[in-house]
């Protein structure tokens, strides 16, 4: 049996700051730089000279605010605050690129689908059908109250609401404007035959939608499609809608129940378990020996800032960290604290009693996920390992500085994976959703749900 190939996204986003806090400090980071158009379509350029299939941008609507109370520490440390939307640099990368794909996040809980819709499929018009959707649902309570909501969704609610939604944009993107809609016969005079175009009539709890749709069938029709929910319900959304789920984890062997149970409930669902592709989030730090790799890391361990490891630590867990001695164990602080962190680290050394100070070690470089430190063999080894035990598809690398750990990944990692065979060397078509799933395939599958909203 042939392996697996790994398919690889890089991890961005509109902001200085990702996940590793405070290494934009470092003499060699650029991250001032991501409002600086050139940057992005350098990356992409670069990303795509290596096959990476897309690049994954991150997104937040609100601010934290949880940290000592205010959002002081939030924007001293630049702790994803400022932020551009991530839509605003696609077209510009689609531009300097031809293969590439796109993933944008983008909160279904704040969207209208009508006008979300059309935002999408001008998109995958622009970059020639690569673009992919992250869906979220949003947790930050700043961003309800910005936004027009005097609280949060509650939690289930948000996906009820988000089912509705992808209902009304299957209706817009596959089922409103048939293939052969648009003819532009001069001649009589006729751009769009209106036989061809629908109304979607769509009348649910949560939206009105009665008219067609505004624009024509781009290449994919609609994006591909992600999703990164943990929750019980967040996995049911996944193996309903997703095309590509995002999956955290210390080890692998924690991420594997996770990614075998989506792909059980997809099953149960109609769709083929193999269709939803599985992507790790990780931090690669690659060299030309595993010492000098040890070495950097070490020296990226230095710049990492514990205030904002805990802007961010304080904002899914709920909780104002600052409160608390940084080296009192979490079982002493509260008990919710240490079940959030026991879920995602006690795996890793299940016999270790975690500190804030420890935590924020383990944030600084990398956030949540693994890090893969080492040569390009070494590195290659390790996501050999994790793919084959967690059944995953490939990986999301987020950086520890910009470009640099990019930089290094295409150097090191990347020759060494094709030389095993477990990375392409040319892209098989011209859609993302072809990059996953192979030559012809630019639109949805026929298991997937949106597909039944197909005229013909």
């Amino acid at each position: 049996m042939a392996e697996r190939l790994i398919h690889l996204n890089a991890f961005e986003n509109a902001s200085p700051v990702n996940i590793s806090s405070g290494l934009w400090r470092h003499p060699e980071d650029q991250s001032h730089r991501y409002k600086d158009i050139r940057y992005w379509t350098e990356l992409a350029t670069m990303l795509e000279g290596a096959g990476f299939d897309s690049i994954f941008l991150a997104d937040i609507l609100g601010i934290f605010d949880l940290y000592q109370g205010s959002t002081d520490a939030t924007l001293r440390t630049a702790t994803q605050v400022p932020i551009n939307d991530p839509l605003s640099i696609i077209s510009a990368m689609a531009a300097a690129t031809r293969h590439i794909g796109f993933a944008a996040t983008v909160s279904l809980t704040y969207e209208h689908p009508y006008a979300f819709a059309r935002r999408m499929t001008s998109l995958d018009h622009a970059s020639d059908g690569r673009i992919g959707w992250n869906i979220v649902t949003s947790y930050l309570e700043s961003a309800a109250r910005n936004l027009g909501l005097d609280s949060q969704i509650p939690h289930d609610q948000r996906y009820d609401r988000g089912d509705e939604f992808l209902e009304v944009a299957y209706k817009l993107w596959e089922g409103s404007w048939e293939d052969d809609a648009v003819v532009i016969d001069k001649a009589r005079g006729v751009y769009v035959d209106p036989a061809k175009v629908h109304k979607i009539a769509h009348h649910g709890r949560h939206f009105s939608v009665p008219d067609a749709f505004l624009a024509e069938p781009s290449p994919q029709r609609t994006p591909v499609l992600f999703q990164a929910g943990s929750s019980s319900r967040g996995q049911h959304f996944a193996a309903t809608h997703a095309e590509g789920v995002f999956v955290h984890g210390t080890r692998p062997e924690v991420i594997a129940p996770v990614v075998a149970n989506i792909r059980a409930r997809a099953a149960a669902l109609g769709r083929d378990p193999r269709s939803i592709k599985a992507f790790a989030v990780t931090t690669i730090v690659a060299a030309e020996t595993d010492e000098e790799a040890q070495a950097k890391y070490r020296e990226l361990q230095s710049y990492a800032d514990y205030e904002g490891a805990m802007v961010q630590f304080s904002g899914p867990l709920g909780l104002d960290v600052s409160k608390f001695d940084p080296d009192q164990p979490l079982t002493e602080i509260n008990p919710n604290a240490a079940h959030f962190t026991a879920q995602l680290f006690s795996a890793a050394d299940p016999d270790r009693v975690w500190t804030l100070r420890q935590i924020a070690e383990y944030l600084g470089v990398g956030g949540m996920g693994p890090k893969f430190v080492g040569s390009g063999k070494t590195i290659a080894d390790e996501m050999q390992r994790w793919v084959d035990i967690a059944d995953l598809d490939g990986f999301n690398v987020t950086y520890a500085i910009r470009p640099d750990t990019f930089v290094d990944t295409v150097k090191h990692v990347v020759p060494e994976l094709r030389r095993r065979g477990l990375m392409r060397t040319a892209y098989p078509g011209t859609t993302l959703r072809e990059t996953l799933y192979g030559a012809g395939q630019k639109r949805l599958r026929d298991d997937h749900p949106g597909k039944r909203y197909r005229r013909g």
